[in-house]
Parts: structure tokens; sequence; C-alpha cells
């Protein structure tokens, strides 16, 4: 998504409304979609949950529920007077809606209207708690994680990506910083699915999501990835709740300057970890459209595997590391699906009462269903060409 200006407008929209507005929303609301809920004057502001380049996240209010939502308005594109692009809130809402039941992913509740800016804005669930990226920053100095409060993490972030791929939906950026977390820790809620695709869309797909916590393949440019990338951004974040520092970082990234030098970069640090893969060991990895631009990237490094050094028996199991390392595999034709994942020894292991709970829960509550017909809008500005892609596929 394109680094976008702070809405400013909808912070202000919050601040002051006038009787007017007030008696005429409902009406106005009723003549719109049932996608849509009302309208900013319904709500009032309680707090900025976060801003960035993409705009801004408020926890509102609404006047006669009390209800707490969270609602994310898009900022207008840098050096530009446009307004937001409204496709993109509509696109995060269709994947939104198309996972709502999953227990693990911040629930959807329908679009409102900013009347003052003109701007619309996606309500979602609010989530009392804060990200994972915040929690594990306020531990940065304590003791590590006890094994058994991973693995019953790692059970509902794995269990809320599997029932996400059975929607045919695909996140593309699972990282600390987008997984929310209750004040107990027993509630886990994937959030921002603003660069998700769907499955059901044909390949070529784009390069997308956070470096650190990006599969190789899409890394090397692979045109037809699929939902392992959201299995190897999960072994990564598995790997930070065991340390609290996040295991393949770039502390001299420069995307603006040189993408294609900090790609080289990010998969260096992946390589001195794992080993530098070869056709043996991961097939057409040689093929792939970095490679061939830097072959040299395959030809350097040693090959042997060094996680078990990083994560010791005494930091993690032998069943938990299986699961690790089946997560963390360059090849991602041998790389664990969240569902695969499950089924493996670790999760034997007795759970909290709440999360066995959970699982009796979910057995009721959320039967499998095909994908809804909803119109997925395919991700903008390839980084390849896709009559490069396409030349490549007739080899």
């Amino acid at each position: 998504m394109a680094a976008r200006k702070r809405p400013a407008a909808a912070l202000d929209a919050f601040r002051a409304t006038t009787t007017q507005h007030q008696q005429s929303a409902t009406s106005r609301s009723c003549k719109r979609s049932r996608a849509f809920i009302g309208c900013t004057d319904d709500y009032q502001q309680v707090e900025c949950l976060g801003k960035g380049g993409f705009g801004v996240v408020l926890r509102v209010r609404h006047k006669v529920t009390k209800k707490d939502l969270a609602v994310k308005f898009l900022s207008s594109p840098d050096d530009t007077e446009e307004g937001p692009d409204v496709e993109d809130l509509h696109r995060e809402a269709g994947f939104l809606e198309a996972c709502q039941g999953n227990p693990y992913v911040v629930g959807f509740e329908g679009m409102v209207h900013d009347l003052d800016a003109g701007d619309v804005g996606l309500a979602m669930e609010y989530v009392e708690g804060s990200s994972l990226e915040s929690l594990l920053w306020d531990r940065r100095d304590g003791p590590p994680l006890p094994e058994s409060m991973v693995r019953d993490f790692m059970w509902k972030l794995l269990n809320g990506a599997e029932k996400m791929h059975d929607r045919h939906v695909v996140h593309r950026d699972i990282k600390p910083g987008n997984i929310l977390v209750g004040e107990t820790g027993e509630l886990v809620k994937i959030c921002d699915l603003g660069l998700a695709i769907s499955m059901s869309d044909k390949p070529p797909y784009n390069q997308a999501g956070t470096s650190s916590y990006m599969a190789p393949e899409m890394i090397m440019g692979k045109r037809d990835y699929d939902a392992l990338v959201d299995s190897w951004s999960i072994g990564c974040v598995f790997a930070e709740l065991l340390t609290g520092a996040t295991l393949f970082m770039l502390d001299d990234e420069d995307e603006e300057k040189d993408r294609t030098k900090n790609a080289i970069k990010q998969l260096g640090s992946i390589f001195r970890v794992l080993g530098v893969p070869d056709e043996r060991t991961w097939p057409g990895c040689t093929s792939l459209p970095l490679t061939v631009k830097a072959p040299q990237l395959l030809q350097e490094g040693h090959k042997h595997n060094r996680l078990r050094d990083l994560f010791p028996q005494e930091k993690l199991s032998e069943e938990g590391f299986q699961v690790l390392r089946g997560l963390l595999t360059c090849n991602p034709d041998k790389r664990l699906t969240a569902a695969a994942a499950l089924k493996r020894p670790w999760f034997a292991a007795p759970r909290s009462a709440a999360a066995a709970a959970a699982t009796e829960a979910d057995a009721l509550s959320f039967p499998k269903r095909k994908a809804p017909r909803i119109k997925f809008i395919p991700p903008a500005m390839p980084e390849i060409p896709l009559a490069v892609w396409n030349a490549t596929q007739r080899v």
C-alpha cells in the first residue's frame, strides 16, 4: 500500500459535530448499502489507537449503545489533492467479511461515513489489549516466555491462520505489530488485512509485507506463491516469542535507494541461519527472478542449518523445535502449512482450560464453507512486469 498522509479531517470530525448532522444521520444511513452502519456523528472518539503512512485507526464509542469500535481511515496519497482510495478499504472489508466467525481474526463490523470530510472508514471489532509487538517490547528486559505459554499462543495463531486459509485468504503481513493480544494473553487476534490477497485470484502475485517476516520465495520474486508465505511469517513470530528479538532483522534497510540490494541482504540474514539452498534442497530456486539477476546469491556461504544452535534444548523442546523448523524452511514445498503444524506432537500437550474451551466452541460455531462471492481487487504495481513473468512460465 502506498504511503499516505495523515487524515486530519477524520480526527477533527469526532471533535465537532452539529445538531443538523445528528438529526439526519439515521435517515441518511438507511439509504445506504447495508454494509454501512452509520456515520461518524453517531460516535464519539475515545482515543487514537495508531497512525502512520496508511492513515489512522480510532477507537470510537456509539453515543447510544456505548459499543466501542476500531475505525480505520486512509489518508490521501502524498503530494496530491485527491482523496484516499476507498477501494482499498472495501478490499480489506471484503477479506474481513470472508473471515467472519474466525475467533482469531479481528471482527468486521461494517463501514462508516465521515459526513464532514466525505471519507469512508472501516469499522472493526475493538480489542481490549495491545499488539504483540508492544507486549514483547515491554518484556525486553524480563525473562523469556515459558514454552507452555508460547505453545498456547502459537496454537491460537496457527488456528487463526488455518481458518483464514480455508476461506482462501492469505494475509501476507503477519507480524507482531499485526497481532492483538488481550491483557491476560488468552485473547489473540490477527488484524490489518490491508495487504491480503485471495487465492481465488490467479497469479501473478506481487511482493508485499514486511521484509523481516517475508518468505524467501517472495523475496526472490516467485509470482505464484501461496498461503505458505504466512506459515513462514508465523515461524518468524514463533522465534520472536522465544527470544524477544526479531530473527531476520536488517538494521540498515533502505528500500527507497536499492530494493534489490536490500532483498539480497535480507536473504543473506536468512541463509546465515538456515543455510544456502540449492537445486537439491529447493528445486527451482536457481531460476527465480532474483537469483537469475544475482546468481552469486546461492554460491556463497555455508549449507549448514544453525537454527538448533540458536534454539537449544533448554530453550525449546524437541517437539517444539520440529514445529519451528517446519515453519522456517526455505523450500515452500517442504514447509508446514498451518493445518499440518497443528497436528504435530507439540500441540498434543495439555493446553489451558480457556484454549480447550475455544476448541469446542470452534467446532460448533465455525463450520467450513466455501469462500464468499466477494470481488477482490488485485494488488497493484507488481515488482516484475507481467510479460516477463509469463515468459518464464513458458520455458
